[in-house]
């Protein structure tokens, strides 16, 4: 899919946040200079940093999580998250090491079953400097019926669309996270209660 920059300039993916705090994180630093050490190239760095986000950092709903996390710091601290939190987790390591990374989303059906309407999904979306292209990547979590991996060339995300279900990818890496996305997490402290409310457009 062909993707477009919101910003031009790069230094907008590279920017520390409230939310994507590895500024005034020593927790989140000392993750991100751990998984550096012994890492030899740019692309095996942004794959083990991605696998790490995706199978050490528990999706909330897929254990009964106690708390609904945001900000990078809380999703590193309390070892969960759901897709937005652990897509914030990822940039703030990514972006501590100097490597642009941004905010993607797709609007999915939630479950076809017990709630067949559109919400919005969260994910990264990365630039290879030696590649000169930017990847998306899915830290969302595998299980069952999931199976996102790291690709250069083919994208493998968690999700694939079904355009003949009204789902769709929107094309554009956003610098922020969405704010619609953010004020879901921010409003609710139980896990079960986002999920009764996740948005259904961007901001």
């Amino acid at each position: 899919m062909d993707l477009t920059l919101e910003h031009n300039d790069i230094r907008e993916y590279l920017k520390p946040s409230e939310l994507l705090d590895f500024d005034t994180n020593e927790a989140l630093r000392a993750t991100a200079d751990w998984l550096k050490d012994g890492t030899d190239s740019e692309i095996e760095l942004v794959k083990k940093s991605f696998e790490y986000v995706r199978d050490q950092i528990d999706h909330s709903a897929d254990i009964n999580g106690h708390i609904v996390t945001c900000k990078a710091s809380e999703v590193l601290r309390e070892k969960q998250g759901i897709c937005y939190a652990k897509a914030h987790l990822l940039a703030a390591l990514l972006r501590y090491m100097e490597i642009p990374t941004g905010f993607c989303y797709q609007k999915l059906i939630l479950d076809d079953e017990m709630a067949p309407y559109l919400i919005i999904h969260g994910l990264n979306a990365v630039y290879l400097k030696e590649m000169d292209k930017w990847i998306r990547l899915d830290a969302r979590g595998n299980k069952p019926g999931v199976n996102a991996q790291f690709s250069i060339y083919e994208e493998k995300l968690a999700f694939k669309v079904r355009k003949d279900k009204g789902e769709i990818d929107i094309p554009i890496i956003f610098s922020c996270p969405d704010r619609n996305v953010v004020n879901t997490l921010l409003k609710y402290y139980k896990v079960e209660e986002p999920f009764s409310n996740l948005p259904t457009e961007l901001a």
